[in-house]
């Protein structure tokens, strides 16, 4: 059912980001093709079930992106936008014992993956020479790629012989992700700088729920959910490629 209702939600952004394609043929015609670099930073934990406690894991994100600016429906600027971008993602855990008492034991995974968002934006304000307020919208595609992990010395066990932890979940340390491929929704809002020489400026803040687990998830596995939960900051330089 949790599958079902997965695959809803994808075609569901699906849906809207046609839709909204599609109504905008109606407005006057753009043809911008625009190419640059990003980066920034990402905040990233991993929705476990049963839940693991954990801090915000920061890792650095960058890439390439590319923007087609088709349509300008009343006062909407319609584009697609596409990029290509490592990301370090993973967690890092605030560890408790079983009886919930703080330990000085520490614990952090980084997961790198290539992301590939396909985005639709949804701006307003001055095309060349000011500002504008943009809304991104889409479904997103990763790979993950590679992962190290680090611990502290101190170590506590209890008296099985296995790490002290909350509904005795420590599976964790020695897992690597089941499942490569990752996919979700992402979604966020910005502001743009355009010069009058066809140069973009852009900073924004985006959100992403992953609809994929990272391990497997059958009754007889340790999590029933271990899916990504990112929120980024990020800078974009793009310019124009043509613009008619």
């Amino acid at each position: 059912m949790y599958t079902i209702m997965r695959l809803r939600s994808v075609c569901l952004i699906l849906a809207c980001v046609f839709v909204l394609s599609a109504s905008a043929q109606i407005g006057e015609r753009r043809s911008q093709l625009s190419i640059g670099v990003n980066g920034g930073v990402a905040l990233s934990t991993i929705d476990f079930d049963p839940t693991i406690k954990q801090y915000q894991h920061i890792g650095p994100t960058i890439g390439v992106s590319l923007r087609y600016t088709c349509e300008k429906y009343f006062s909407t600027v319609c584009a697609l936008q596409a990029e290509l971008n490592y990301t370090q993602l993973g967690w890092k855990e605030n560890i408790l014992n079983a009886h919930g008492e703080k330990l000085k034991d520490t614990y952090k995974r980084d997961l790198g993956y290539l992301q590939l968002p396909l985005l639709c934006r949804l701006a307003w304000g001055k095309e060349q020479g000011g500002v504008m307020f943009f809304i991104l919208l889409g479904p997103q595609l990763g790979y993950y790629i590679s992962g190290t992990s680090k611990q502290s010395s101190t170590w506590t066990f209890n008296e099985n012989g296995v790490p002290d932890r909350p509904n005795n979940v420590y599976q964790q340390y020695s897992m690597k992700p089941d499942r490569k491929l990752d996919y979700g929704l992402t979604g966020g809002l910005g502001l743009e700088v355009n010069t009058k020489h066809g140069q973009h400026i852009m900073l924004d803040g985006r959100y992403y729920y992953g609809l994929n687990d990272m391990y497997d998830n059958g009754k007889a596995d340790v999590f029933s959910r271990s899916a990504h939960m990112t929120i980024s900051v990020r800078a974009t330089y793009l310019f124009d490629v043509f613009n008619r």
